[in-house]
């Protein structure tokens, strides 16, 4: 692809599993969109950096967000649809053309479709993690009136900073404690991902209608999704609020709709490439 093109891309560390190319780059070609996604790895340390010679480039459209700077983001872009106060992570980054860089977060919407497709009714709740995807996985929840919460992390600080940053009332348990017979578990951590430390859980205090929701993507089956089909559970994996989040974003960078007509020709792309 020509250096020359409008580009959109996404930063995180590490970045090497993210698919997001794929799936951007899927649509581009589909509408016959002339622009092109990427992805970059950026350390902690070098957003200052990245931010300062992305604003330069006049074909940058901007950026997604992904582990670890869906918090840290926030200090170099303005807010006005103060996601920062209502949700407290970004995901997403636009850049407008002589203008400041602006922040919002498609994560929550994103996760939530799948949820909202599958007719979930349940509220009881337990999400694992308290990094930036679960801030905006318990805005989401809270939208659709969920308020038996459950937070499962190994700081209980953290998780009750992210039931305080919500406005929310719920239990905070560690990892090693038993899980509580929600209706929905979420697994909103790196836990499971490839690279990282696996995720040890038992399943056995979930009822047998509960559904169990894996944000990793990498990969896609992961253990805590095998667990939960070998137990006959309902599973959403993480390419269902991958997908959902970047069809938001495709719109925000490239001014079109993602043509999700072809959901199941992406689908089986991205779990060739898996």
């Amino acid at each position: 692809m020509s250096d020359t093109l409008p580009y959109a891309e996404v930063i995180g560390d590490p970045i090497a599993h993210s698919k997001s190319p794929a799936i951007h780059n899927f649509w581009l070609q589909k509408l016959g969109i002339e622009a092109e996604y990427r992805k970059t790895h950026v350390k902690p340390e070098e957003l200052a950096a990245y931010f300062l010679s992305r604003r330069a480039d006049p074909d940058w459209l901007g950026c997604n967000v992904t582990i670890p700077h869906k918090v840290a983001v926030m200090d170099y872009v303005t807010d006005p649809g103060k996601v920062g106060d209502i949700i407290g992570a970004m995901n997403t980054i636009a850049c407008e053309t002589g203008g400041p860089l602006i922040g919002t977060n498609t994560d929550a919407g994103g996760f939530l479709a799948p949820l909202q497709r599958a007719g979930f009714k349940g509220n009881s709740v337990c999400i694992i993690g308290a990094g930036g995807a679960a801030r905006a996985i318990l805005y989401a929840l809270s939208q659709i009136g969920v308020t038996d919460l459950t937070i499962m992390v190994r700081d209980a600080v953290k998780g009750q900073d992210l039931l305080d940053r919500a406005g929310l009332k719920g239990a905070v348990i560690s990892m090693t404690d038993p899980l509580p017979p929600a209706d929905l578990l979420v697994n909103s951590s790196p836990l499971g991902m490839t690279g990282k430390p696996p995720l040890e859980i038992d399943l056995a205090p979930l009822p047998q209608n509960s559904v169990v929701y894996d944000i990793v993507y990498a990969p896609l089956d992961t253990p805590l999704l095998l667990a939960a089909r070998e137990r006959g559970l309902a599973t959403i994996d993480g390419l269902e609020m991958l997908i959902g989040q970047a069809a938001l974003a495709f719109d925000i960078f490239f001014d079109a709709e993602a043509p999700r007509e072809y959901d199941a020709e992406l689908r089986a792309l991205l779990m060739a490439d898996a």
